[in-house]
């Protein structure tokens, strides 16, 4: 259900509207508000309109008229807007007299139509006529909302309260004296949203010993010092110099961690975790039992580099029949039109962070200890001669970089998330990159492409984020990793320990 914050009427709304004193301030008391709904707000969740409890729902008609500007968008957002125009019709039923009436919502509260008309006659009240005053621009959609709650709080006895992902379109409105607030319904815990540290486990030199020689240890969930959820990386200690990392695999039993000391990339360099953080991290990766992992990392702790290399691993290990990588378009649904070329053109400087990670893991020209090895200089040679022009002349293309062998034989994808809705993806390792650019729907789809034998890794830090309508706490990454917790598919980790070079290390911390 949508979280309503308590209300209080300040002094200048009623300054502004008359009739917001004493009497309005009785009616606040109770528990039934009026909501007005910004388009954005359907936008993100289509399906809100049952989560208000018992409140009365009021969508401006100009919200209608700006749903229909996505309605034919093959995008998440214009699904969302078919979403929201079916399930009106529905619960309307195509009766007149409901569209502005309201109807029954599932927590016990309205929906309606509201038509605002009050800018509109021969003579507006003293707060209309203020607020054309100070936005005199009549058609931008912003202020016609503001109308509205303007209009409905001069009708209505009870709370009026615009409901909006805007930030500037809310500072509009409490300049006014309208309560604004957020939709809250998928927004996560301040702490969830936050990197967090590993939890230690005090234990006797005994028990760590045992641990390592048995890879198991049974503490019982008296000794956890509180619930650990399962999949939950700790570090059990006997002391300061003797630490163990473990998982938590519930009911307070504990499993070593399962790395290798070294990643081989094929064709590519040989990857080592650099820190506790990455070594956690890894064991997710290469555990085949669980199929969803989230982690968050600041820039530079390896969250790309780690999740792409345990993928390229496995790839070779023939564990998932290929590997694909992928990041939102800022925000997914964007188009990619107004950059020139052909599509893999568009999409390249998107990409391109994603590009950097493999030409780490793969380098063009791996050094050995005597130059290349003779199968390896072979092949460069058949490559350039496979490149020559009709003429005999050499060509001017440069030979294939290991990644690139690998995309041509259908084993790798690196691609933009714009047009994943609808597919169906099994048996690969699926990477996903900047996921706290997408809205919890969009995650949501992305997590249920998964088919069976297929792993999802989504990687970002919620603390950068250039999509306007999601925050912090209500984004993709932070609302899968909160729905999907507790679960024996599911892992998190946070790694907070910068590797790409002290300079980025010290900027992420003090800049």
């Amino acid at each position: 259900m949508h979280r309503t914050a308590p209300l209080e009427t300040s002094e200048e709304q009623a300054l502004f509207f008359p009739g917001t004193g004493s009497g309005r301030r009785a009616a606040a008391s109770g528990l039934v508000k009026n909501f007005v709904l910004d388009t954005n707000v359907l936008l993100h969740d289509p399906h809100c309109l049952n989560r208000f409890e018992n409140n009365h729902l009021f969508i401006p008609v100009e919200v209608l008229s700006e749903l229909d500007k996505f309605k034919n968008e093959q995008t998440e957002r214009g699904a969302n807007a078919r979403t929201v125009h079916r399930f009106l019709t529905q619960i309307f039923d195509h009766e007149t007299k409901k569209v502005t009436r309201g109807v029954k919502t599932a927590g016990g509260g309205s929906v309606r139509i509201y038509i605002n008309d009050a800018l509109r006659r021969d003579r507006p009240s003293p707060a209309l006529r203020r607020f054309a005053k100070i936005f005199p621009d009549r058609e931008a959609m912003d202020h016609k909302i503001i109308a509205a709650c303007i209009g409905l709080l001069e009708k209505e006895e009870t709370p009026v309260i615009l409901v909006t992902k805007d930030l500037n379109m809310q500072l509009k409105a409490m300049a006014l004296g309208i309560t604004c607030q957020d939709y809250l319904n998928d927004k996560v815990s301040a702490e969830d949203a936050e990197e967090g540290e590993i939890r230690r486990l005090i234990v006797e030199a005994h028990e760590l010993q045992r641990f390592g020689s048995s890879q198991s240890l049974d503490l019982g969930v008296q000794r956890t010092g509180g619930p650990l959820e399962i999949n939950e990386y700790v570090l059990l200690a006997a002391s300061e110099q003797k630490l163990m990392p473990a998982r938590h695999i519930g009911g307070g039993h504990f499993q070593r961690l399962r790395v290798p000391p070294t990643l081989q990339m094929p064709r590519g360099i040989e990857l080592k975790p650099a820190n506790l953080g990455q070594l956690c991290f890894l064991d997710a990766l290469l555990d085949p039992e669980i199929s969803l992992i989230t982690c968050y990392g600041q820039a530079g702790t390896g969250k790309t580099l780690t999740a792409v290399g345990a993928g390229l691993y496995l790839t070779g290990q023939k564990a998932y029949n290929g590997l694909t990588v992928s990041r939102p378009v800022v925000a997914m649904g964007d188009t990619l039109g107004f950059l020139p070329g052909s599509l893999e053109e568009k999409l390249h400087p998107w990409l391109q962070s994603i590009y950097d990670a493999f030409e780490v893991l793969m380098p063009l020209h791996q050094p050995s200890p005597n130059g290349l090895h003779a199968s390896e200089r072979k092949k460069q040679k058949k490559q350039a001669q496979q490149q020559q022009d009709p003429a005999g002349a050499p060509g001017q293309q440069k030979p294939l970089k290991p990644y690139e062998q690998l995309m041509q034989r259908g084993l790798l994808e690196i691609e933009a998330l714009c047009y994943i809705r609808g597919r169906s993806i099994p048996n690969r390792y699926f990477v996903l990159d900047e996921a706290q650019q997408l809205t919890p729907l969009e995650a949501k789809t992305v997590v249920t492409r998964m088919s069976r034998g297929s792993k999802l890794v989504m990687v970002g830090d919620p603390a950068q984020i250039d999509n306007p309508y999601v925050d912090r706490r209500s984004n993709g990454l932070v609302h899968t990793r909160n729905k999907m917790r507790g679960n024996k598919l599911t892992a998190h980790i946070s790694l907070t320990k910068g590797e790409r070079s002290p300079l980025a290390e010290l900027g992420a911390q003090l800049m």
